[in-house]
């Protein structure tokens, strides 16, 4: 019977509830659409006895504005909680939040990228948690190297068996991103897939004690160019270019020999003072130099412990202390204040952001 379907619809339109504007919507389709559940009573409505029309009629029109009001309103009362779930919080301080700044060192970091890779250099990573293998075996250090002793470096475990090359430890340096990279750029023949210009940034670990000069972390930047005929010479105009770039073009660099197990010849890279221009100041201790990072030739047994053919292929490395640039370029006379978060110190930076 109709008047049954009347009545059910009716105490269905009732109860009606929603959540939000989707299902009101929902609710709409359904009762009040050309498809809905009114509509195809009112198709029904036809099929009445001419003396019931009236009655019917009316009970239809009756069920129609209810389902009408009600969808009206609650459809009203999600508009309203929508609102309010946008208005502002009274209870907030009235102080706006205050817009914070990379940090010193993530500016350097970012330029010093920025720098090499106009050169060419791609962006790679590794993981600060590494195994000897990658850390120091494939690195060129001896078995009874320091670096190697617990004093020097912070392991997270030691290998039962005696095998120091499954030893885990946080990475002293980002040389075993240097390592990996190399691992995966050669075939079974040792022979390149392509040339690897990579520059790895980073954070490294050592065991030392806290000071104003050194810490038991720190971030470095290292660089790897392989391919053939790479020579010593390139390295220099490399480094030339970064230099002028990063601290000025009159900038002149100086290469000191010096020692690396990695890297053979060695080298050290100093700069120009560029507070006194070369002339001596206190900052460069009246030397008119300052150093600011360790290079060389990529010492052919790191190439065949990487499984790449030496006898073929060349290379350059470099690495720099990113706290040591950001040092010589802001003159922070602290270490510990890059990781103190000291916001009146961060603050100073907001301007080279």
């Amino acid at each position: 019977m109709i008047l049954d379907k009347i009545d059910q619809l009716l105490k269905e339109v009732q109860t009606l509830s929603a959540k939000n504007a989707d299902e009101v919507e929902q609710l709409r389709l359904k009762y009040l659409s050309r498809k809905g559940e009114i509509t195809a009573l009112m198709q029904d409505f036809r099929n009445v006895a001419a003396d019931e029309k009236k009655s019917v009629g009316m009970k239809i029109n009756e069920l129609k504005q209810l389902a009408t009001e009600r969808i009206n309103a609650l459809r009203t009362a999600c508009e309203v909680a929508d609102e309010q779930d946008d208005a502002p919080d009274l209870t907030r301080s009235p102080y706006p939040i205050r817009l914070g700044t990379r940090h010193p060192l993530t500016i350097v970091t970012n330029e010093i990228i920025d720098i090499f890779s106009r050169m060419g250099f791609v962006l790679a990573n590794g993981p600060e948690v590494e195994d000897d293998l990658h850390i120091f075996t494939k690195m060129n250090f001896a078995a009874d190297h320091p670096a190697r002793d617990m004093q020097d470096t912070f392991f997270v475990s030691q290998h039962p068996g005696g095998d120091v090359t499954k030893n885990i430890l946080l990475r002293s340096h980002t040389s075993s991103v240097q390592a990996r990279i190399m691992e995966q750029m050669h075939d079974e023949q040792g022979q390149l897939k392509a040339p690897i210009r990579v520059i790895c940034p980073g954070r490294v670990y050592r065991n030392e004690a806290i000071t104003a000069r050194a810490h038991c972390f720190f971030h470095q930047v290292e660089g790897l160019y392989v391919d053939e005929n790479v020579s010593f010479t390139d390295l220099k105009q490399v480094l030339l270019s970064f230099a002028q770039e990063m601290f000025g073009p009159d900038t002149k660099i100086r290469l000191r020999p010096s020692y690396f197990p990695f890297t053979e010849p060695s080298a050290e890279m100093d700069i120009s003072c560029f507070i006194c221009g070369g002339e001596g100041c206190g900052f460069c201790k009246h030397t008119g130099w300052v150093e600011i990072l360790g290079c060389g030739m990529v010492d052919p047994n790191v190439l065949e412990l990487c499984g790449i053919d030496s006898k073929r292929y060349s290379g350059y490395a470099f690495g720099m202390g990113v706290e040591r640039i950001t040092n010589l370029k802001y003159r922070v006379s602290d270490l510990r204040m890059f990781s103190e978060n000291d916001t009146r110190f961060l603050e100073e930076f907001q301007a080279a952001d």
